[in-house]
């Protein structure tokens, strides 16, 4: 296993069944200590939470920031039965993609949790739409797709083509990492767009580059879809990764 100590955090080739899940005691105040692997295995896990910052031994390469949003979320995919059902397809559908995302975002030495971006985007289904006309299994509109080398046509459309779907959208986000310093806002401006997201962290923040936690301080001005965009994806990632804990048979 090869993990980066900084810039774009990676997790060299490593599949998301192969993760091991470490445990933190829940946070007195503001702080989250590691719990040591013997403690660990002695905590009940509804009584332990996960790290509040990348933690490769964890099996995290992006922030497993803890946040209500966050636990809202993880509550919802387990106890609503049509989102527990959409869940539990999605982790399954995860299986038949994740080799080839795994590679691609090694060899670009990008995040493997940014798999999860692809889970809540489209729930690994390469031929979703969405309302708005986005497609593919990055659900990419028209003209991003196209910015990032997509044929789109009546005859082609090469959103619905997981592979080249998947170079456009590293390259993407690589884009929008470089541009903000984080990858929590990258997200939202995948989700948003990233002019909107540079103007809001211009006016909160003074500055467009910030860091994972400067997403939860410009979200209550960011659409409710994007508020939510980075909570959806942790919560789902930290189910993926230890789906008994949380109830699923996976």
């Amino acid at each position: 296993m090869r993990i980066k100590t900084s810039g774009k955090r990676a997790l060299g080739g490593l599949g998301m069944a192969a993760i091991a899940v470490i445990y933190t005691v829940p946070r007195a105040g503001s702080d989250s200590s590691p719990v040591s692997d013997a403690v660990a295995r002695m905590l009940p896990v509804s009584v332990t939470r996960p790290l509040d910052t990348v933690d490769a031994a964890a099996g995290w390469d992006l922030a497993n920031i803890d946040n209500p949003r966050v636990d809202s979320w993880v509550r919802r995919f387990q106890e609503s039965a049509p989102m527990r059902r959409t869940l539990s397809i999605w982790l399954n559908r995860m299986t038949k993609y994740e080799t080839m995302i795994s590679k691609k975002l090694d060899e670009r030495e990008m995040p493997q949790d940014l798999i999860f971006l692809a889970m809540i985007e489209s729930g690994f289904n390469p031929r979703a739409k969405s309302p708005a006309a986005a497609g593919g299994l990055w659900q990419f509109i028209s003209e991003t797709g196209r910015r990032y080398g997509l044929k789109i046509s009546r005859k082609i459309d090469e959103r619905n083509q997981p592979a080249k779907a998947t170079d456009a959208a590293l390259s993407y986000l690589s884009d929008l990492y470089d541009r903000f310093g984080s990858w929590y806002l990258a997200a939202a401006a995948y989700n948003t767009g990233e002019n909107r997201v540079g103007r809001i962290m211009r006016e909160t923040t003074g500055s467009e580059r910030g860091t994972d936690r400067d997403y939860y301080a410009i979200a209550h001005r960011l659409p409710k879809e994007t508020r939510d965009y980075v909570p959806k994806m942790i919560a789902a990632a930290r189910i993926a990764k230890n789906p008994q804990a949380y109830g699923f048979d996976i």
